[in-house]
Parts: C-alpha cells; sequence; structure tokens
C-alpha cells in the first residue's frame, strides 16, 4: 500500500471517528448544528438510535485503520477495499435516502481511497 493510500485511508477513518464522537457523544449538544433542518427537541428523542449509528461509524473507521496494520499485501488490499467499499455503498444509499450531502462528505474519501489502492 502506497503511502497516498495510507493518508486516504486515514484521512477516511479519521471522518468516521468524528462521526462516532458526534453520534455517540455530542449528539445532543452539537446535533443541531450539523443537522438544523431537524428540530432541537428531535435530538435528545433520538439519542440512543445516534449513538448505534455512531458505533457502527466506529466499526468502519477500526476496519479501515486496521487494514493499514496488516503486514500481508493482499489481505491488506482486500480489508482496506472491504472497509473502503462498505463506506460508499452507505453514502449512495444516505444520499438517496437522505441528503446528497453525504456523497461528498462519505462516499467521494472512500473513493479516492479506493482508487489509489490501484495505483
Amino acid at each position: 500500500m502506497t503511502y497516498v493510500s495510507m493518508a486516504l485511508i486515514i484521512l477516511v477513518a479519521g471522518i468516521h471517528i468524528y462521526i462516532l464522537w458526534l453520534e455517540m457523544y455530542a449528539w445532543i449538544r452539537r446535533g443541531s448544528k450539523v443537522f438544523p433542518q431537524f428540530p432541537d427537541e428531535f435530538f435528545p428523542l433520538t439519542k440512543e438510535m445516534a449513538a448505534n449509528q455512531g458505533f457502527y461509524n466506529g466499526i468502519l473507521a477500526a476496519g479501515l485503520i486496521w487494514s493499514i496494520l496488516i503486514s500481508n499485501a493482499q489481505w491488506q488490499f482486500n480489508v482496506a477495499m472491504f472497509f473502503l467499499t462498505s463506506i460508499i455503498a452507505a453514502g449512495v444509499f444516505g444520499a438517496f435516502t437522505f441528503s446528497k450531502k453525504i456523497i461528498y462528505v462519505q462516499s467521494l474519501p472512500a473513493a479516492l481511497a479506493l482508487a489509489s489502492l490501484f495505483y
């Protein structure tokens, strides 16, 4: 794996660590700033749901970090490709079902990291 690929994977992992933090620990405080289309009373009511989503984002970040630490090049590639492809798919689904912005925040960085694996 090249340094460019590693840097992009770390960037994508960082995005998902931020999402984990937001959804698990700062949902009530910061949620309305990130999602202004929802009323303030929405955030306390959805705290547990958001924490569950944050946990999944943490799993994605952990998988990406793990991919960098694998010493076997083929497995490193396979694991990175799995997690990046999963993030791209989730971002596309989110863009169709919630907000087009998710494509740029989630899918595009993962797609760039995935493309870098092939060069």
